[in-house]
């Protein structure tokens, strides 16, 4: 709770920080982007660029996270896997039994690693 409102007041200072800026930057230019052309002020066209390249840094970092939020799927899934196993093998009357794939076939004792 307390995470989402010191964010919701960051942004609002970030908010009230870009219209300040732009308030303060009333040069304006002419911009020509391929068909369009059309005259903005040089605060209102740096936050625009700004935003532009934060967008993009996203998108081409968002595989990087689907890719990382993918592993960690899989590592919880083997972690839960292995709890149960560990759980089962612990306990004799588990699901899998002393017959089952995760019981050892002969159990070795700390006198036989010699």
């Amino acid at each position: 709770m307390l995470r989402r409102v010191a964010f919701g007041i960051v942004l609002a200072f970030l908010l009230l920080l870009a219209m300040l800026f732009t308030a303060l930057n009333q040069q304006r230019f002419d911009v020509d982007i391929a068909l369009a052309r059309f005259t903005v002020s040089s605060g209102l066209a740096l936050l625009l660029a700004f935003a532009a390249g934060l967008l993009a840094g996203a998108f081409a970092r968002s595989r990087w996270v689907a890719e990382l939020l993918a592993e960690r799927g899989r590592l919880r899934q083997a972690l839960r896997l292995a709890e149960r196993r560990l759980s089962a093998a612990s306990s004799p009357s588990g699901p899998s039994g002393p017959s089952g794939p995760s019981s050892p076939s002969s159990p070795s004792s700390p006198s036989d690693a010699h």
